[in-house]
Formats: C-alpha cells, sequence, structure tokens
C-alpha cells in the first residue's frame, strides 16, 4: 500500500532505506524520548527494517521533494497493539528527523494514516500513547483529534531499560467521521 498527502508519500520501508533511516533515527532527540535507542550504525538501521519497521500496516514517511525517508508512521491492529484491544481497533505509532520538526509533516502523515485506517480498513477506534515529558507527540495526537483517556504509571520501557509513566488518547471513527464533515463544510 502507497499513501498520498500533499508533501508527503507513505509506503513500505525497503532495505535500500537504511542509510535515510540511520542519518534520523540516530538523532538522541528522536528514539529515546519515543522508548527506543538511537540508531548506532546503518547496519543497525538495516536490522531495524527487516525485523520491525517490515511489519504490516508500517510505512516510510517520504518527503516528496526529497524522495528521502524521513520518519516512520505505523498501525498495530487488534492483538499486534501493545494495548489489549479488539481486531477493530489500532494503536499509531510515529516518529520523525528533527530537520523535519515544526513543519506540521507528522500530523499530515498521521490524519492521512487516520483517513485510511477509518475509509479502508474500517477500524472503530485508533488508540496513541505517549510517554511523559514527549510534548512534541502530545501536540501531533491533539491536532489530529485524539482525546485524553487514562495514564499507566510505571510502565516498563524494555528496549530503554527504563520505567515510565505513559499517556493514553484515543480517536473514534464517529468522532472522526464529524469532524471530518465540519472541516468540509
Amino acid at each position: 500500500m502507497i499513501l498520498e498527502t500533499e508533501r508527503l508519500i507513505l509506503r513500505p520501508w525497503q532495505e535500500a532505506d537504511a542509510e535515510d533511516l540511520y542519518k534520523y533515527a540516530s538523532s538522541d532527540e528522536v528514539g529515546p524520548i519515543a522508548g527506543w535507542p538511537a540508531h548506532t550504525s546503518v547496519e543497525n538501521s538495516l536490522d531495524i527494517i527487516r525485523n520491525v519497521l517490515s511489519l504490516p500496516e508500517t510505512y516510510a514517511v517520504v518527503d516528496k521533494a526529497t524522495k528521502c525517508a524521513i520518519g516512520s508512521v505505523g498501525l498495530k491492529i487488534g492483538k499486534v497493539s501493545d494495548l489489549d484491544i479488539p481486531e477493530t481497533e489500532a494503536e499509531i505509532g510515529y516518529w520523525l528527523g528533527v530537520e523535519f520538526w515544526g513543519r506540521g509533516l507528522i500530523p499530515e502523515a498521521v490524519k492521512e494514516i487516520i483517513r485510511y485506517a477509518f475509509e479502508d480498513l474500517n477500524l472503530q477506534k485508533i488508540w496513541c500513547g505517549y510517554y511523559d515529558g514527549n510534548i512534541k507527540s502530545k501536540r501531533v495526537q491533539e491536532k489530529c483529534g485524539f482525546e485524553f483517556q487514562f495514564t499507566k504509571n510505571d510502565v516498563y520501557c524494555s528496549l530503554l531499560e527504563e520505567i515510565r509513566m505513559e499517556h493514553i488518547t484515543c480517536l473514534t471513527k464517529e468522532k472522526w467521521q464529524k469532524a471530518d464533515k465540519r472541516t468540509m463544510a
């Protein structure tokens, strides 16, 4: 599946993206705040493409202007999610390279994945989380219509071997449809 927005192409990750992935995922400002360690080499990034980013419904966020993979967005549907949710629901995750922050690119990508999830996959709810202190991720969720649901204390972040607090948000198909109609009027 390939999805497009005004400025982005969302497509499956390819092994050829390893250098781009390393360039943006090696920053200490990207992964650790989201719960994963900064990438340490192109080989490490290639391994992540093969074993993590190759999962179904996981997309490279590609800048149309440069054709470079600058981030990632994806859905974990039902049992694949880290949350205990039915197959009619998904959890969304995303990140973007630092030099592209502040341009509205990740909200653009997330909104397209939401549209795809509700219209094409017929999902009923999309969940999202952010670790305490990740204000940028919180803002993306707010811009995309997610509403706070609950906070989980003492969440073990295994990739970093840390205990964190996680805030969980949700967007229902019904709320999205109502909001979408208001913006289209």
